[in-house]
């Protein structure tokens, strides 16, 4: 009996020079999305299988700000609103959280569908791609759940005087997951700009000519994605991204460099071998 989704079903390509079907490319795409989702799974089950002390975790901002500033600006208790309200609640953290468990699987698992296209050179960029991108989203994540509580503050103030808060569950834990994937997502910035200077689609040098621009534009996009919607937040999100482009641009001036030097190392590799063919 033949075991579904194995390596046997998976057709072996060497090098780019080597041509895959469509049926192989879908059977390639069937493998990786069926361990996706398996590995995503996984994940909810495991955060199901913790939920009380996760949601203790996520609501612990809020209610630090409540002890911080005293009974009178909020009681930091959360509330259900309807009957499947709790339900609803638990499912959405268990998806949040299974996303985020699973995302080194599922970056793993994109690689592993785009590397037959790739040549040698541009393979050994699989381990600091995924490193990065997978601690870049976690330092995004934390950046938004250490900010939250200085969100929040700003948020009930702004409510005004005598108005009471009231945070029903679903909500308060919508907003936290949508900052930490805003967050996480923002902060892959860098990532795409080194893998489009490496690809050849920008270079460093037109990325410096219009680092205003960027920067402007950086701004704009906190603003938008920002789902609190607070300054805090969007200076929390802009100045570090504004801080990654920057550092792209190096990154991208440094590959360069090391391009150049390979490229002059071969071209005197060529001049040597024919002047000794002339020989």
């Amino acid at each position: 009996m033949k075991v579904p989704f194995t390596s046997a079903d998976r057709p072996v390509v060497k090098s780019p020079d080597d041509r895959m079907t469509l049926r192989d490319h879908l059977a390639e795409l069937r493998i990786r999305i069926v361990r996706s989702v398996l590995a995503i799974a996984l994940g909810v089950i495991l955060m199901l299988s913790f939920y009380d002390q996760v949601l203790r975790f996520l609501l612990g901002p809020y209610r630090d700000l409540c002890n911080r500033r005293g009974p009178t600006f909020c009681d930091g208790k959360v509330y259900g609103l309807g009957p499947l309200d709790g339900f609803s609640t638990r499912i959405s953290v268990s998806m949040y959280g299974g996303l985020i468990l699973a995302l080194p699987v599922v970056l793993w698992q994109i690689w592993r569908f785009v590397v037959p296209g790739l040549h040698a050179k541009e393979k050994k960029y699989a381990i600091p791609f995924i490193a990065s991108t997978i601690g870049l989203f976690a330092l995004g994540g934390y950046i938004a759940f250490w900010t939250l509580d200085k969100a929040l503050e700003f948020l009930i103030s702004w409510s005004g005087e005598g108005v009471g808060q009231v945070f029903q569950v679903s909500k308060y834990i919508s907003l936290v997951g949508l900052m930490v994937f805003a967050f996480g997502i923002g902060f892959e910035f860098p990532v795409l700009l080194v893998f489009l200077q490496l690809v050849g689609v920008l270079t460093p040098q037109t990325l410096l000519k219009g680092w205003r621009y960027a920067i402007m534009a950086i701004f704009v996009i906190a603003a938008v994605i920002t789902p609190s919607g607070d300054p805090i937040s969007m200076l929390a999100l802009a100045v570090p991204m504004s801080i990654f482009y920057l550092v792209s641009i190096v990154i991208g001036l440094i590959i360069q460099r090391r391009k150049r030097k390979r490229g002059d190392s071969a071209d005197e590799d060529d001049d040597e071998s024919v002047a000794v063919a002339s020989a």
